[in-house]
């Protein structure tokens, strides 16, 4: 092991690297390697590094490589609670698995699964992903499970022909492991039309898509204060004097995206609808509603739906008054409105300001990943809610050439989650 990397792991550990100076101790050797730890220190010190030590642990000696593939050490870091998220990267071509790494601020490329790069047919598109692992979904409402840092994958038993010949609406999935237990997780589909919305889980505990649940509509069907329902399309003049539909075309990389909920026990699956307005699935109540529009359906804008520790919120792009303006709501259900919670610095969004951009977004905690994209412009910003701090992160270089990429989907990069 060279020196620098033994200081690297030692710091790591809270060892101070430095040796002592001769004349203070001429006896003692404070030096030592970590080749002299016993085998379940040793993996519980690899446990804590970063997780991008993983791929460099084969490399290192013999017995660092049986570490990496060591039953113990894995269930060594499913013991570290939290991991700083990282954001796989979704681009047209679908060849690639690049990732940025909050850690280390900066991309990485990694080994991109064999199954992922078929010639033929439908490429896998990822849809969804919890804890560790990616859900990926492929024509004819196939699924897939990855973990994109060892490349497994396992692929979903067919739902069957009567649920996959209706709309489909969202995915939606969440994992958990308790103890000694390996990563389990649910993956849930909301398909059919709007006046008979149905709903299936998949267990992986047990292996089998559980029966299919039908949703009803909770209270009177929902028409908007301009008149537009969720399966209505407006048509209206722009400020440019194009004709614009209400009826949104979301982004077919971020097609069925959708974020899940715990409130008060219940599963609550929220999407966005073809009209631009939000819908709420309570599988355990077997109810949907929809929430007031944020704008009005005359309003050109771009809007993504995320997760911040257990609340739903909502971006919005937006133009008014010759300026672009980005911010962040949540709904508030005693005031029954919606409320800021941050706003990206008009000197950021005026530069968005007629680029007719979209934006995907995905959200880790107090931290929203934001894709700004069009035709001829992209761009990758951060924000953190409780600072408010909006941060533009650097290009991403392959051969050269800046990668553009559509959306993002967050993961905790985990060596031990099972698929």
């Amino acid at each position: 092991m060279s020196s620098s990397l033994m200081e690297q792991n030692m710091n790591v550990v809270g060892v101070n690297p430095r040796k002592r100076k001769a004349s203070e101790e001429p006896h003692t050797n404070l030096t030592f390697s970590l080749d002299e730890l016993n085998q379940d220190l040793l993996e519980r010190v690899l446990s804590k590094l970063p997780a991008s030590s993983f791929f460099r642990l084969r490399s290192v000696c013999r017995r660092w490589n049986s570490v990496a593939n060591s039953a113990t050490f894995q269930f060594a870091c499913s013991q570290i609670p939290f991991r700083d998220p990282w954001f796989l990267m979704v681009d047209q071509y679908l060849d690639q698995s690049i990732v940025f790494d909050t850690t280390e601020g900066n991309w990485k490329n990694l080994s991109h699964p064999m199954f992922l790069q078929q010639s033929h047919g439908c490429k896998p598109i990822p849809v969804a992903s919890s804890g560790g692992l990616i859900c990926y979904h492929a024509s004819s409402n196939d699924l897939a499970i990855c973990n994109p840092i060892t490349g497994v994958r396992r692929e979903l038993p067919p739902i069957g022909e009567a649920s996959e010949s209706q709309t489909l609406h969202a995915i939606a999935m969440h994992s958990s492991q308790k103890d000694d237990d390996p990563t389990t997780y649910k993956v849930v589909m909301i398909f059919g039309e709007f006046s008979n919305l149905a709903f299936r889980v998949f267990d992986s505990k047990k292996n089998m898509w559980e029966e299919e649940v039908m949703l009803v509509q909770k209270g009177e069907k929902s028409t908007q204060s301009d008149g537009v329902g969720y399966e209505s399309t407006v048509y209206f003049l722009s400020k440019t004097g194009d004709i614009v539909a209400t009826n949104m075309q979301k982004s077919p990389f971020k097609q069925y995206s959708s974020v899940r909920l715990n409130e008060n026990g219940d599963d609550v699956i929220c999407f966005l609808t073809c009209s631009g307005t939000i819908m709420a699935c309570n599988l355990a109540e077997k109810t949907f509603f929809e929430y007031p529009r944020l704008l009005p359906a005359y309003f050109e804008y771009s809007i993504d739906v995320v997760e911040s520790k257990g609340e739903m919120l909502v971006v919005v792009l937006s133009e008014f008054l010759e300026t672009a303006s980005l911010r962040v709501w949540r709904f508030s259900n005693e005031e029954r409105s919606w409320q800021q919670v941050a706003a990206m610095p008009p000197s950021m969004s005026h530069e968005l300001y007629k680029k007719k951009v979209d934006i995907n977004c995905v959200c880790h905690r107090d931290m929203i990943f934001i894709c700004v994209c069009s035709d001829d412009f992209s761009s990758y910003v951060m924000c953190n809610l409780v600072t408010n701090q909006w941060m533009e992160l650097p290009k991403c270089y392959m051969n050269g050439k800046a990668k553009e990429f559509m959306s993002a989907f967050c993961f905790e990069p985990r060596v031990e989650a099972v698929v």
